[in-house]
């Protein structure tokens, strides 16, 4: 993978969708409680409709990469964090960490009118630092993610038209509960990446 992601964002840059119970800033971090029952899913297999999880949102065009660093203590089913794009309620995908079968999983959801989801255990990322990373090129948008400084991970590769209007950003939810707090400690864009591998 080359073109690492360059510029660091403010906070303040992106506008919330579905503000979350509160968002604070401590130091140079922002932590973010969410409310009850947050989530996004659209259909698939349970037949309903949320979308009503938290994310702070900058804009996504295409050639353009996103990362989103984050520490959260996923401890009760569905807890889940990371990184969001979104290009309307039925055109989006998510990926980060999430609590599925009794660990912390590695995932995505990639949601055209419906919604379809993948996972991978990673128990060892439990309480530690992840970066989530969505690039954007022509018609595909690449997921990849690591632990701390470990090597980089693809999580996804993903059809997303080219002519879509998109935003991406850091994302939570927490589906069975109320106040999983996440503490994001960066959100940062530059050029998409130039190669798969």
């Amino acid at each position: 993978m080359t073109s690492p992601t360059e510029h660091d964002l403010p906070w303040s840059a992106g506008r919330w969708l579905n503000p979350p119970a509160a968002a604070e800033q401590d130091g140079a971090d922002l932590v973010v409680t969410t409310r009850e029952g947050s989530d996004f899913w659209r259909t698939t297999s349970y037949g309903f409709v949320r979308d009503d999880g938290h994310a702070l949102l900058v804009p996504f065009p295409v050639g353009s990469a996103l990362e989103v660093t984050f520490v959260a203590d996923v401890t009760e089913l569905y807890d889940q964090a990371g990184a969001l794009i979104r290009v309307d309620a039925g055109t989006w995908i998510k990926a980060g960490v999430e609590l599925s079968d009794g660990e912390p999983q590695l995932g995505a959801v990639v949601t055209h009118g419906t919604s379809d989801w993948s996972l991978a255990p990673v128990p060892r990322w439990a309480g530690r630092e992840v970066t989530v990373r969505v690039s954007r090129a022509g018609d595909a948008v690449t997921v990849r993610a690591r632990c701390a400084d470990e090597p980089w991970r693809t999580v996804r590769l993903a059809w997303l038209d080219p002519a879509a209007d998109a935003r991406a950003g850091l994302f939570c939810c927490s589906p069975q509960r109320a106040g999983l707090r996440v503490r994001f400690t960066r959100l940062a864009t530059g050029p998409a990446d130039t190669s798969l591998h």
